[in-house]
């Protein structure tokens, strides 16, 4: 039996051609030609059964045959936000097995201590792309901009916000087991520190903003394994 291959295509139904990388990849990668069926993704939560109408050299139009919205396999929404490791290659490795797992939102807070200062969402936004139709999600996580650590935390944030880090002489709670006792449509926001760990008074700010100090284990951490970590604990607690 022929798989069946994802496309991703933002607004599929207010179009009638796939974006020409796309494009690109169902006809000189895969061969597809018309008559073709394929899924396509919108990111929006919905999947599409859809008919190739032409095949051209750069252009593939469709036709959608069947709309089919999709449920997330988990409830509510789950935020993180990390600080970029100095090897870029360490955070789009993170986001794409986050986005094979599942979450909603990625974000990056310039810290004290962190290493890297610039992030380039653009690369990040494909890599997310991929892992979307590789692991067959309907929704496309947000990728924002990087942004200082008191400008993130001077915002409003809903739901249950936590930020995790190492230092013992700050009581912190176990991040799973107070995820198990919340409500899982409750929306879940993590903080997660660079190498050298957010600085005390960050973690002091951070608490007087309304972030529950939290631990995720025993172990240390790298940043991109931390960040990993939290979003499978939130993940399997919020999980339908």
């Amino acid at each position: 039996m022929k798989e069946i291959r994802f496309f991703y295509v933002p607004d599929a139904t207010s179009r009638d051609e796939m974006p020409e990388e796309e494009a690109m990849h169902a006809l000189r990668v895969l061969r597809l030609k018309s008559g073709d069926t394929m899924m396509i993704t919108d990111g929006c939560g919905n999947f599409y059964e859809a008919e190739i109408t032409l095949a051209a050299t750069r252009r593939c139009l469709y036709k959608i045959l069947r709309t089919m919205p999709q449920t997330k396999p988990w409830r509510g929404n789950i935020r993180l936000v990390v600080s970029p490791t100095k090897m870029m290659e360490r955070m789009e490795w993170m986001v794409e097995k986050a986005t094979e797992i599942g979450f909603d939102r990625v974000s990056f807070l310039n810290c004290d201590n962190s290493e890297r200062r610039v992030v380039k969402t653009k690369r990040l936004e494909k890599i997310v792309v991929a892992a979307m139709k590789q692991s067959r999600k309907a929704e496309k996580p947000i990728i924002d901009e990087i942004e200082s650590f008191d400008m993130f935390i001077s915002r409003p944030c809903n739901g249950a916000k936590y930020i995790a880090h190492c230092y013992e002489e700050v009581e912190r709670t176990d991040f799973f087991n107070d995820l198990m006792s919340i409500d899982k449509d409750e929306e879940v926001t993590v903080l997660i520190g660079p190498e050298g760990d957010f600085s005390m008074e960050e973690v002091n700010k951070a608490i007087q903003a309304g972030f529950k100090s939290i631990s995720l284990g025993d172990c240390r951490l790298r940043t991109e394994t931390a960040a990993l970590s939290a979003v499978m604990m939130a993940n399997l607690a919020k999980r339908r």
